[in-house]
């Protein structure tokens, strides 16, 4: 078989060769590469009935991650369209507007309901008997795999256009780098309005491996899920590790299986790279980083066997390590201009090709003259040699980069500029704690101030305070300290800030 050209090219080249493999495990249902594609088959079958017998354009998928989901994903790129996942557990008015700015042509359901939405919506449904023949697909490498929406500053969801071309780069480069092939079981943690979920699905069906998806409860219970279904390939955010440390759960060696643990979508501290590390003393433990606009992620750190040594960051992070080899990265002042501190900007293949909305587009793509930048105004097309502003703030170290944090996440509180990673670390220092992050806050005089949220067992607010007096200036110092059982994640698994910074507001300092 050729060369893959698009997203459903790696799933048939897989079909082609591993045809009685599985590719598939929800629950106690299995599906071989065979099994599944013929239901994919089916349903494509049912859509191209349902538009009328021509292939749509672009297909919502309101769907949860069942079978049905997978056939309805793997069914729409079969025809040539373009995914556009909805949750649903979002707002019925979020996914109606994502419908609608996404000019979506209908939405496959699984069962759940879409109301408002300004397009048809019909169930995943197979053709009955014999489908016939399915006519070719007419995508091409630069037309568009999938659009994922991210928030807006404005309050508007951002339409984020991934094309083939963007997905094959990615895919070449992680099936060789985390062995992936048949006999691989690869977990699939993330919802499908989530990035990762692409890396999960293809990775896996790209090479041969196993998918395995775990329900609700079973990503509550990272261990026992890992050790039942003998997962050798695990993907998840960070936070999921922290919530196994609070349930206790990772005993050394309770996850002798693994052989690559995987963390993206926010940072992974070191303390709980360790924690993951004795209960699964036998598993690579990489940490990878990348903005949606970059196609899931861009730059890798691999941990040394060794926890001796492990680098020690200024934050308590892992690094995000070395931006892929096929991509080009800069790290640019405030200025524009080239630095060993400030902002990460990359191009290259995996770079998506400008924003749905192209007033988006302002502001998030420089072109670079010498040492001098030229931000881009939006107007025209993103070109090949404009590169993306990821927003991120990093460190380079001969090649290996730290996250510093959002560029917004760096504050200035009477004068002074601070890190709140570097606060955020310090607190994850003192005995006992868990979890700990920084926020900037309005204080009573409007004026800006630090407060922090804190997670873990018998914590004494104003110790922790006290010690952080002993090794911080004092303007680090947060002027406020909540203690909780457990940080508040939105949707996709990570810290939500949003949530803390509305509890910390509504809270009068004690």
């Amino acid at each position: 078989m050729s060369a893959p050209r698009t997203l459903y090219d790696w799933f048939a080249a897989s079909v082609e060769r591993y045809g009685d493999q599985i590719a598939l495990e929800v629950g106690d249902e299995l599906l071989t590469y065979r099994d599944l594609a013929e239901r994919a088959g089916r349903v494509a079958a049912g859509l191209l009935r349902t538009a009328g017998g021509r292939p749509p354009r672009r297909v919502g998928l309101l769907a949860s991650r069942t079978v049905s989901a997978y056939a309805g994903y793997l069914a729409a790129q079969r025809l040539g369209a373009t995914v556009v996942p909805l949750n649903p557990a979002f707002p019925a008015a979020r996914n109606a507007t994502i419908a609608r700015t996404a000019g979506l042509t209908l939405v496959l359901t699984d069962g759940h309901e879409l109301p408002e939405c300004p397009v048809s919506s019909v169930p995943i449904r197979e053709q009955g008997g014999e489908c016939g023949p399915l006519p070719a697909s007419a995508a091409a490498p630069d037309d568009l795999a999938y659009i994922l929406f991210t928030s807006g500053s404005t309050g508007t969801p951002k339409g984020v256009p991934i094309t083939h071309r963007n997905v094959g780069a990615y895919l070449a480069h992680t099936i060789a780098r985390y062995e992936v092939g048949p006999g691989a079981r690869m977990s699939q943690t993330f919802d499908l309005t989530f990035d990762v979920s692409v890396f999960d699905m293809f990775t896996a069906w790209g090479s041969g491996a196993t998918l395995v998806v775990p329900d609700r409860n079973d990503v509550l219970t990272p261990v026992r899920f890992v050790s039942e279904r003998a997962i050798t390939h695990w993907c998840s955010v960070p936070s999921v590790i922290s919530f196994a440390r609070r349930m206790r759960a990772l005993r050394p060696g309770s996850m002798p299986t693994l052989r690559f643990s995987l963390f993206a979508g926010e940072p992974l501290s070191v303390q709980q790279a360790e924690a993951w590390q004795r209960a699964a003393p036998g598993s690579v433990i990489e940490n990878f980083y990348g903005p949606t606009e970059l196609t899931i992620t861009c730059s890798e750190f691999r941990l040394p066997a060794d926890p001796g040594r492990w680098p020690r960051t200024a934050n308590g992070t892992v690094p995000i390590g070395t931006v892929y080899p096929h991509l080009e990265y800069r790290v640019l002042d405030e200025h524009g201009h080239p630095a060993r501190e400030g902002e990460l900007c990359v191009r290259g293949s995996q770079r998506f090709p400008g924003y749905l909305d192209p007033a988006d587009n302002a502001g998030r793509f420089l072109r670079l003259s010498g040492d001098t930048a030229v931000p881009h105004d939006g107007s025209g097309q993103v070109t090949a040699d404009l590169w993306y502003r990821t927003g991120d703030r990093v460190v380079d170290d001969g090649g290996i980069l730290v996250h510093l944090g959002r560029v917004d996440h760096q504050v200035k509180v009477s004068g002074y500029r601070i890190e709140l990673g570097e606060i955020e670390a310090a607190l994850r220092d003192q005995p006992g704690v868990g979890d700990a992050v920084v926020l900037a806050t309005t204080g009573p005089r409007g004026d800006t101030e630090l407060s922090a949220v804190c997670t873990g067992d018998a914590l004494d607010r104003g110790e922790l305070l006290n010690s952080l007096r002993s090794r911080l200036p004092a303007y680090m110092v947060p002027a406020d300290l909540v203690l909780l059982d457990e940080l508040p994640l939105n949707g996709n698994g990570k810290t939500d800030r949003k949530a803390l910074t509305v509890l910390l507001q509504q809270r009068v300092p004690s």
